[in-house]
């Protein structure tokens, strides 16, 4: 099947670019639909440091199953109208497929037991963890790393998982250097390049699984890459304007997904999201300020402006005075989410307040939460589709990214320090320097890739 080609966004207005509701919102088999007026929470939960292997599978599908039971108790108490459980396979658990399909299929069947019993509508997300990494990789798209990766997608589909996701590391090894560096080069060449390819691959594989099992392709994200950016800018190891442009950059990457037939809702950790609810009106999931259980960001309520479906990040299962960890940020989810259902509820213009508080109350602070600006994402995403090619279009979203980061601290709305406004200018003057064809932008990065290895690419 042919790429779909996004030349127009689907938000032409800023008004009808909120919370809860999307353009082309996805009704599950039970009933549930996502973007259309509701915004449901997403737990995502993992294990407590513990080895994985065939001697503790017992344990671990143990852990599992009291996990989601308690979940769907506090679901149930809480008067929660549904919610997503997202299973994040540990690498032994996609290394090893049927341990990550058993899993899969105890929490789901879990879920429909208490939905038989109770209401409380839940549906579950797949996302095998990308194992193509190491030096026992054969290829990106075939051999044991490929092959596992697949068949945890059609076994745990089958098990009945209604969303499949995945965080996919093509191009990583590159740009894990170019974010080191700053190295704004290599950063559009891992991303528009390296990264474009893999994510054809593997999604037009993964709309196939669905599609043969009738489950939903619903959406990569770009963590790897503009999370990693986020979390070291964040500890003040690079600048805070590098990883802004970083997370606009990988609007194209993700994309690809959507491109390929994904339908959303767009993975939780991808804060790109934003972008590609704007471009293509389907729905997105986020997190912020219930994600600091597994990292810290700038971005805690600003994440929250346009989400479809609001996330957690994975929990470990430990024990707080609360209750054990996954139940109690489940809590902090459903709340969040009766707040912002609520304000849908009193009508357009006291939902478009909402939003708006939660972008101006952490946009000016930092240029990572200016460019997630509804406003701002809206305005890009506008000029984006006007560009072909994934390095052109690539390139166009780094430099719309700095212009407006620039414009931002011009008319007072960011404070930037006098460190940051210097490299400001250093990036806008590399971005200026690349070349415009995708050839000359190889020719010139793939020398300086030391951990490359092209063949693995196809290249």
């Amino acid at each position: 099947m042919a790429r779909q080609a996004f030349t127009e966004t689907g938000y032409r207005d800023l008004d009808d670019f909120i919370f809860g509701k999307a353009l082309h919102p996805i009704t599950l088999k039970n009933g549930m639909v996502i973007g259309g007026g509701i915004v449901y929470p997403e737990i995502n939960f993992t294990l407590p440091t513990m080895l994985i292997e065939k001697e503790t599978l017992g344990d671990i599908k143990k852990t599992y199953s009291e996990i989601i039971t308690e979940i769907c108790i506090r679901a149930r108490e809480l008067h929660t109208p549904g919610f997503i459980a997202e299973i994040e396979t540990l690498p032994p658990m996609t290394f090893n497929p049927d341990w990550g399909i058993e899993i899969c299929k105890i929490v789901v069947d879990i879920i429909k037991d208490h939905e038989a019993k109770y209401g409380i509508k839940g549906s579950v997300r797949i996302t095998p963890n990308d194992i193509r990494e190491g030096s026992d990789l054969e290829h990106m798209w075939r051999g044991r790393h490929w092959d596992c990766i697949m068949r945890t997608f059609e076994g745990s589909a089958k098990a009945g998982a209604d969303f499949l996701a995945i965080e996919s590391v093509g191009g990583k090894e590159v740009h894990d250097d170019a974010i080191m560096f700053c190295d704004i080069g290599k950063s559009l060449f891992a991303l528009s390049v390296l990264a474009c390819a893999d994510m054809e691959k593997l999604w037009t594989e993964i709309v196939k699984i669905a599609d043969d099992t009738d489950t939903i392709a619903s959406g990569d994200t770009a963590c790897g890459f503009g999370n990693t950016a986020m979390v070291l800018a964040d500890r003040g190891y690079i600048p805070k304007v590098f990883a802004a442009a970083v997370r606009v950059a990988t609007v194209q990457r993700s994309l690809v997904a959507l491109e390929c037939g994904a339908k959303g809702p767009h993975k939780d950790c991808g804060y790109e999201g934003v972008y590609i609810k704007a471009i293509t009106g389907t729905p997105i999931s986020m997190e912020g300020r219930t994600a600091a259980c597994a990292h810290l960001s700038p971005i805690g309520n600003i994440a929250a402006c346009v989400a479809d479906v609001w996330s957690n990040e994975s929990i470990q299962n430990i024990k707080l005075l609360g209750g054990m960890a996954p139940t109690v940020s489940f809590e902090q989810l459903v709340y969040d989410c009766r707040l912002m259902n609520t304000a849908l509820s009193k009508g357009k213009e006291q939902a478009l307040l909402l939003r708006d508080l939660h972008a101006d109350s952490d946009s000016k602070l930092d240029p990572q939460a200016y460019v997630l600006r509804p406003d701002i994402a809206l305005e890009i995403s506008k000029e984006l589709v006007k560009i072909e090619g994934n390095y052109p279009r690539t390139k166009k979203a780094v430099s719309l990214a700095l212009d407006f980061i620039r414009r931002g601290f011009d008319n007072n709305e960011l404070i930037l320090s006098d460190k940051e406004l210097k490299w400001l200018d250093d990036l806008s003057q590399a971005v200026a320097t690349l070349p415009n064809d995708v050839q000359s932008l190889i020719a010139d990065i793939m020398e300086d890739c030391d951990k490359l290895d092209p063949k693995k690419y196809d290249m």
